[in-house]
C-alpha cells in the first residue's frame, strides 16, 4: 500500500492506495506550509492526517510500503531542508519515505509519472518535469518577485490597471466597474485599505482577484484580455525553460500538462500558453489530482509500475 501527500498553502490532501490503485482512504487537512503555521503544527498536521487514512481503512503504518510527501517551500531555503526531510519520521520510519517540493505531486499526478511537463498556475506559479531520471524544476521564486503568470500576478496587474483607471491614465472600462463591485469600494481610494490593510496583503486574498479579470476578459475587456495573454507568455517561458533544464531534444515532442486554478479559466489562459510556446507539445489535460499523484510517485519510488488496466482503477 501507498500514502501520498499534497501539502499546500491552504489545505494538505492525504491518500491512501493499494497496489491495484484502489483508494482506501481520503483526508483533507490544515495547510503544509511551514511558513505560515511553523514546523511544528505541520509535523502535528501529517501525523493526524496519516492516523485518519490508515484508521479509516483499517490499516496499520507497518502495512504501507511507501509514502511520497510533497512539502510546499521544500528546496528553497537549504536550513531547513533536514528538518522538512525529518517531519514524517516520527509517523513513518524514513526507509520508507520520500519528501520534495509539492509541484512534483502535480506533474506525477497531471502526467502518471510519465516523462513530460506540468506546469501550475494556481496562487503562484511553477512548474516542474521529469526526462530519463533527470528532474527540473522553473519559477516558483514568490510572489514579490516571481510566480508570473499566476492568480496573485495575474490580480496584482489587474489591481494595477485599476488604478491607473481611477488616475485617469486609462479610460474608464468594464474592469474598473466589476472590481469595484467585487471589492465594494465606495470610491477607488478605498482600494489600499482593503488590500493592505483589512487584508494585511494575504497572498491567498489577493489571488482570488484573478477571477474577476478573467470575468472581465470573457466580457471582452480589452485590458483583462491583454493581462491574460501575458500570462500565458509568462507560462510558456517556464515551460520552456524547464524543457532545457530536463534535457528534452529540439525535435522531439514533450507531454505537457497542467494544474492550479487558474486553469479552471480554460481557454483564456490555455489559448496564449498554446500560442507562446515555442517547441513542440502534446498539450494533456491532467488525468489525476495531485495527491493521487503522491501517490503514484510513491509506488514509482518503491519499483512499483502500472500498467493501463490497473490505472484505470483510479479514473
Amino acid at each position: 500500500m501507498y500514502i501520498g501527500v499534497d501539502g499546500g498553502g491552504t489545505k494538505t490532501a492525504f491518500v491512501l492506495m493499494d497496489k491495484e490503485c484502489n483508494i482506501l482512504a481520503t483526508h483533507q487537512g490544515e495547510t503544509g506550509s511551514y511558513l505560515a503555521i511553523g514546523i511544528d503544527a505541520v509535523r502535528k498536521n501529517l501525523e493526524q492526517g496519516i492516523n485518519t487514512i490508515l484508521s479509516s481503512a483499517n490499516v496499520g503504518r507497518a502495512d504501507v510500503n511507501y509514502a511520497f510527501f510533497g512539502l510546499p517551500c521544500y528546496g528553497e531555503d537549504q536550513t531547513m531542508q533536514q528538518e522538512l526531510d525529518l517531519l514524517p519520521s516520527a509517523i513513518i520510519d524514513q526507509s520508507k519515505y520520500a519528501c520534495n517540493n509539492d509541484t512534483v505531486c502535480g506533474w506525477a499526478g497531471s502526467l502518471a509519472c510519465a516523462d513530460g511537463i506540468n506546469i501550475v498556475s494556481g496562487t503562484g506559479s511553477i512548474s516542474y518535469g521529469q526526462n530519463k531520471g533527470t528532474s527540473a524544476r522553473c519559477g516558483g521564486w514568490g510572489e514579490l518577485f516571481g510566480d508570473e503568470g499566476s492568480g496573485y500576478w495575474i490580480s496584482r496587474e489587474g489591481l494595477n490597471v485599476f488604478t491607473k483607471m481611477a488616475d485617469g491614465r486609462l479610460e474608464i472600462s468594464i474592469l474598473h466597474q466589476m472590481l469595484r463591485e467585487h471589492l465594494k469600494l465606495t470610491r477607488d481610494l478605498d482600494l489600499p485599505g482593503i488590500v493592505l490593510d483589512k487584508w494585511l496583503g494575504e497572498r491567498r486574498k489577493i489571488a482570488s482577484i484573478s477571477t474577476v479579470v478573467c470575468e472581465a476578459a470573457r466580457a471582452g475587456d480589452a485590458h483583462a484580455i491583454d493581462i491574460y495573454n501575458r500570462a500565458g507568455i509568462e507560462l510558456a517561458e517556464i515551460v520552456e525553460a524547464t524543457r532545457r533544464q530536463a534535457g528534452f531534444d529540439d525535435q522531439e515532442t514533450v507531454k505537457l500538462s497542467y494544474s492550479g486554478g487558474i486553469f479552471n479559466s480554460e481557454d483564456m489562459i490555455l489559448n496564449p500558453l498554446k500560442n507562446a510556446l515555442k517547441s513542440n507539445y502534446e498539450l494533456i489535460k491532467p488525468r489525476f489530482s495531485p495527491v493521487i499523484g503522491a501517490a503514484l510517485y510513491a509506488a514509482k519510488l518503491d519499483g512499483q509500475t502500472f500498467d493501463e488496466q490497473t490505472l484505470s482503477n483510479l479514473d
